[in-house]
C-alpha cells in the first residue's frame, strides 16, 4: 500500500519508513542514515516531508505529558496530536493559548511549519514553545530553550535541523469559550470595519467564496461573559459547517454555549475526520494593515479562484520573533484557500495569487501548496545554524533546498 499524505496528492516513496517507539531508536536511525526526513500527521499538502531515503514517523514515541506547574509548562512527545494533549491538559486544569482549526495535527509538524489559530493578540502555535528536544545529524540529543541564542531559529525549522522528539509548551489556567456564527456579513462592512472585526473576539474567522456582495460566515470565539457583535450579519439559526452545504456534525458546538477551550477553539471535533481529504490547501500571509488591499487583489482574480475553490478562510495572527515564521515581526492576516483536489487546475490559480499578492510581500504557509517563497529576513542566520547542526545536509530534501537556498 502506497503511503500518502492526508489529502492523497503526495506519495512517500522513501526507501525505508521507520516508526521508532523510543528516542534511542530515533537516535540510532538518524546516526545510521545518509538522508532523513520526518513525517508528522501528514496534513501538509506539498513535498516538505518527501525523501527517497529514510522517512521517520515520531507518532509512536511515548506520550507521557509532564506538567511543570512552577514553570507553567508541559513537555510532550513531538508526534502527539494537539487534540490529545488538549484533553489531558484540560483534565488537569490547564490550557494552551490557542489551537488550529483542526485538533488532529501533530505538535512538532504544526510548530515546524508555523501553523496557527486565530486571534489579533495571539501568536501562532509555535510561539507557545518554550523548549525543543531534537535528534541532530550525528544522533545526538540537543535541547534548546527560550532565551538560548539559537532558539528562535530552531522552532519553525521545516524539519531541516533534526528530528524533534520533544516539545515544551507554555500553559495557562483552563478557560471557557463561547462560539457564535453569523451569516452574510455585508462585503462593504468588512472593508469599512476591518480592524473592528479582526479584533472582535478571542479568535475570529471569516469564511467566503469571494463571490457576491457578502461574506458567507463570521465565526466569533469569545471569552465566557463577552457578547458578540455581528456587524450587520445575521445570527445563524442552525449549527454551521464552514461550507454551508456540508453537514455540521463534525463541527464544534456553536450558539454561544460555554464550553472548554479545546472544544471551541478548533472548528472541528477531534473524534471526527474533518473531511474526506478531497482537497488541496494554500495560505498566504500579508501585513494586517494591508488586509483590505489583499481582499481586493483576490477579488480581481475571482474568475480564476471560484471555479476551483471550496471555501476560503480569513484570520489574523500576531507577530513573533521566530526566524522562519510567516508572521516574523509582522501582525498578519491569513488568506486561506481550500481547493478542489485537482493539481493541474489549482496550480495556475495559486501562481496567479502569488503574483497578485507579491506587492504586499505575501509569505506562504510552509505546509500548503505554493510555488515561490520570498526570502526570509533571517535566512542567513538560519543557514548558519543549519551549518552547525547539520553540516552535511542530512535533513535536506528538494523542498528545503528549493525554498531555503542561500541565493
Amino acid at each position: 500500500m502506497t503511503l500518502t499524505n492526508w489529502a492523497g496528492n503526495i506519495a512517500f516513496d522513501a526507501a525505508r519508513v521507520h516508526r521508532p517507539s523510543t528516542v534511542d531508536q530515533v537516535r540510532e536511525v538518524v546516526a545510521g542514515a545518509e538522508r532523513v526526513r520526518v513525517l508528522g500527521s501528514g496534513h501538509s499538502f506539498n513535498d516538505i516531508s518527501v525523501t527517497p531515503a529514510d522517512l521517520v514517523s515520531v507518532a509512536g514515541l511515548p506520550v507521557e505529558p509532564r506538567i511543570d506547574a512552577a514553570a507553567g509548562t508541559v513537555t510532550v512527545a513531538g508526534g502527539v496530536r494537539y487534540g490529545e494533549l488538549a484533553a489531558f491538559l484540560d483534565a488537569q486544569g490547564y490550557a494552551l493559548h490557542n489551537l488550529g482549526s483542526l485538533p488532529h495535527i501533530s505538535i512538532a509538524g504544526a510548530v515546524a511549519t508555523g501553523t496557527h489559530g486565530s486571534g489579533a493578540a495571539l501568536g501562532n502555535l509555535a510561539t507557545a514553545v518554550a523548549g525543543v528536544e531534537l535528534v541532530t545529524a550525528g544522533g545526538d540529543l540537543v535541547r534548546l530553550a527560550r532565551g538560548d541564542a539559537d532558539f528562535p531559529g530552531a522552532v519553525v525549522s521545516l524539519g531541516a535541523l533534526g528530528v524533534v522528539v520533544g516539545v515544551t509548551l507554555d500553559v495557562l489556567p483552563a478557560y471557557a469559550i463561547r462560539q457564535f456564527v453569523f451569516e452574510h456579513l455585508p462585503r462593504s462592512v468588512l472593508d469599512a470595519r476591518w480592524e473592528d472585526i479582526a479584533t472582535a473576539g478571542y479568535s475570529v474567522s471569516l469564511f467566503t467564496g469571494w463571490a457576491g456582495d457578502t461574506v458567507d460566515q463570521l465565526w466569533l470565539k469569545l471569552a465566557d461573559g463577552e457578547e458578540p457583535d455581528g456587524f450587520g450579519a445575521a445570527p445563524a439559526r442552525r449549527t454551521m459547517h464552514p461550507i454551508a452545504a456540508m453537514s455540521p456534525e463534525s463541527c464544534t458546538e456553536q450558539g454561544g454555549v460555554p464550553g472548554p477551550w479545546h472544544r471551541r477553539l478548533p472548528h472541528f471535533k477531534l473524534e471526527f475526520t474533518p473531511s474526506s481529504g478531497e482537497e488541496l490547501q494554500t495560505e498566504f500571509f500579508v501585513a494586517r494593515d494591508d488586509a483590505v488591499e489583499a481582499f481586493a487583489a483576490v477579488e480581481r482574480l475571482r474568475h480564476l479562484v471560484t471555479p476551483v475553490l471550496q471555501i476560503s478562510e480569513i484570520r489574523v495572527v500576531a507577530a513573533d520573533e521566530l526566524w522562519l515564521s510567516p508572521m516574523y515581526r509582522r501582525d498578519s492576516v491569513a488568506l486561506h484557500f481550500t481547493w478542489i483536489r485537482d493539481v493541474e487546475r489549482v496550480s495556475p490559480v495559486v501562481a496567479a495569487l502569488e503574483e497578485a499578492l507579491a506587492p504586499l510581500a505575501a509569505r506562504p504557509h510552509w505546509g500548503k501548496v505554493f510555488h515561490h517563497a520570498a526570502r526570509p529576513e533571517r535566512l542567513t542566520d538560519f543557514l548558519a545554524l543549519r551549518d552547525r547542526l547539520d553540516p552535511d545536509r542530512k535533513f535536506g530534501n528538494a523542498f528545503v533546498e528549493r525554498h531555503l537556498a542561500a541565493e
